[in-house]
């Protein structure tokens, strides 16, 4: 079976609908972008890794690899397919000394999984021709996935205007008390503000 490579680029926010998120895949060495509808739990956990935001306890994903790196297995990669309804799935690759396993995965697990032991996400060429889109296009193919049906998807601006006349030091006090609330969505805005002023 032809393999495409996938690349994380980001997460979108709808606007439209509270709560909806959105991550972006984008073909390795390639321009076209699969949008998989996630929920918050999952782009909590997605943007903290992203964004490096450091938590006082492990999240969720973070425990199961601790888990299972534990006892010695590696996630090898991770495989997105689409089922009969359009929903996104995914496959984990396991492998340890005794052989290989395949699990069944929501995808966005499998992608907050990956990420976090840097594991490659691929795709087929068929799911990446009709579920994709190419930037700029108003709208990608129907953009189902999780259990979560989406719309159009864009950036979320909320909580720049604050940031932008804070300090830095009150920017990083911020971001660790944020962190230990566990309101790690407020932490990853917060550290893309403080990225943001660093490389300017």
């Amino acid at each position: 079976m032809e393999k495409i490579r996938l690349e994380l680029i980001g997460i979108t926010y709808n606007q439209i609908e509270s709560g909806v998120y959105a991550v972006i895949l984008q073909q390795a060495g390639g321009t076209r972008r699969i949008p998989i509808v996630i929920g918050f739990p999952e782009a909590q956990a997605i943007e903290c890794k992203l964004q490096e935001v450091i938590t006082p306890r492990p999240l969720t994903h973070d425990l199961m690899v601790n888990v299972i790196s534990t006892f010695g297995i590696e996630l090898q990669e991770v495989h997105i397919h689409r089922l009969r309804n359009g929903v996104f799935a995914a496959e984990l690759l396991l492998k340890n000394e005794y052989g290989e396993q395949i699990i069944d995965s929501r995808s966005s697990d499998a992608i907050a999984l990956a990420i976090r032991v840097n594991a490659p996400i691929y795709t087929t060429p068929e799911v990446l021709e009709e579920a994709g889109f190419e930037p700029g296009e108003r709208n990608g193919n129907d953009n189902n996935g999780d259990d979560t049906k989406s719309t159009e998807t864009r950036n979320r601006p909320k909580g720049k205007d604050d940031y932008t006349r804070k300090s830095v030091e009150e920017l990083k006090a911020m971001m660790q008390t944020a962190a230990e609330s566990e309101n790690y969505e407020e932490a990853g805005r917060i550290k893309r503000e403080l990225d943001r002023r660093s490389a300017e």
